[in-house]
Formats: structure tokens, C-alpha cells, sequence
């Protein structure tokens, strides 16, 4: 076997391997998965509820958490082809490549200023391709959905829950 033939299998099983474990998506969603996605969707919480989260800092802090887990739950109940949409979309927003594709930059999204965020989720609202319309009016569904699902956010809205199928006990 000639040394450049060996180089050249070498580079090509190496590259293959390596598009191979890039490509690979695992059919089950793990607990570090949900961490991932949680972290993910604590970057855009504050971009779509700006101006509706509290201004004291623990508040803020559970507020958002209590959206994370309201989120994690209303993925649940969505149709199953939904979900791998939804899937789809954060794993390709967790990786380098994903990410380049969708926002023209490999910087991480923990890593972005709150107006480097609002620029990206702006392109994607207005983009002429349907994908990053639906990847943005997803987002933003579920995280309203989620947040103003909880009793305790209705206050914004000036909401209050019907009170006449409430029995009197009087």
C-alpha cells in the first residue's frame, strides 16, 4: 500500500466519522437533553417576555423557572410530530453548524447580547423562507403560552378567573 493511498483512507474514514457523529440525533429525549433545552429557552424567556417579568431580581429568577417548567410540561402535550419538530430545532440551535445555518453565526447563543438575540428571532419573523417563520412563531407560542398558563402571571394581563362556577358555601 502506497503512503499517499493510506493518507487519503485515512482523511476519509477520519471525515466520515466525524459527519457521521455530527449528524447523529438520539431518538430519546434524556434528562441532560431537558437540562440543554431548558438552558436554551432561558435565553429567549426574557427577548419574549420583555417588559412582562418582574424587575426584582428573584422574582425574575422564578418566574422564569416556573415558565421553564410550565414549557417542559406543554411540550408534553403537544402531537408527537410536533415535538420532533421542536426537537429538531433546539438541536440544531445547541450545535455550531445548526446554529451557523439558522442565524449566520457559530457564537453560542448563552454568549449574544439581548440585541444580537431580538436581531436574529426579527430575521427569522420576517424571512421570506416559511421554516424560520415557523421556528420563530413556535418559540414565541410556547413561551406565552407557558408563562401566562400560570395563575400567577394573569395579573398582567388583568385577568381573573370566573368566579360563578365557584360553588357558595354561604
Amino acid at each position: 500500500m502506497k503512503r499517499r493511498t493510506f493518507l487519503t483512507g485515512a482523511f476519509a474514514g477520519t471525515a466520515a466519522l466525524a459527519l457521521g457523529v455530527n449528524l447523529y440525533v438520539p431518538t430519546s429525549s434524556t434528562a441532560a437533553d431537558d437540562i440543554h433545552h431548558r438552558v436554551l429557552f432561558s435565553v429567549f424567556i426574557p427577548i419574549f417576555l420583555d417588559g412582562s417579568l418582574p424587575e426584582v431580581a428573584n422574582h425574575r429568577e422564578m418566574a422564569i423557572n416556573r415558565t421553564l417548567d410550565a414549557i417542559s410540561q406543554s411540550i408534553t402535550h403537544l402531537p408527537q410530530a410536533q415535538q420532533d419538530e421542536l426537537m429538531e430545532l433546539l438541536d440544531l440551535l445547541e450545535g455550531r453548524f445548526g446554529l451557523l445555518l439558522l442565524s449566520g453565526s457559530m457564537t453560542p447563543l448563552l454568549g449574544r447580547e439581548p440585541q444580537q438575540l431580538i436581531d436574529m428571532l426579527e430575521f427569522w419573523r420576517y424571512n421570506f423562507l416559511d421554516m424560520l417563520k415557523t421556528a420563530y412563531s413556535g418559540l414565541r407560542e410556547l413561551i406565552m403560552a407557558s408563562y401566562y398558563a400560570c395563575p400567577e402571571h394573569w395579573g398582567n394581563l388583568r385577568y381573573a378567573k370566573p368566579t360563578f362556577l365557584v360553588s357558595n358555601a354561604n
